[in-house]
């Protein structure tokens, strides 16, 4: 009878830790923020690279995150480096 129980409650513990770590920001740089360009800097490299109307700009971990447009429209979700200004991770529609 034990079992009955049990099974689901690991499943369910597995797929919330899939979930979590899917969500979890990637590892952009280990140098202290003292190094990292500024937000200023890093707003005129990403539209040198095309992304344009800005929604989000944030700190996520260490990592610089955007929220915003590509230069053909579509929504993207970039993570970069904040050091290097270098696109670790993206999600472009």
């Amino acid at each position: 009878m034990k079992h009955v129980f049990l099974a689901p409650l690991i499943v369910a513990v597995g797929t919330l830790s899939i979930a979590t770590t899917a969500l979890a920001a990637p590892q952009c740089t280990d140098k202290p923020q003292s190094e990292w360009k500024t937000e200023k800097q890093m707003k005129a490299e990403i539209d040198k690279m095309g992304y344009r109307d800005i929604k989000v700009f944030q700190v996520s971990g260490n990592c610089y995150e955007i929220y915003a447009h590509t230069k053909d429209g579509g929504r993207a979700e970039v993570y970069f480096n904040p050091v290097t200004g270098e696109i670790v991770q993206k999600n472009e529609e």
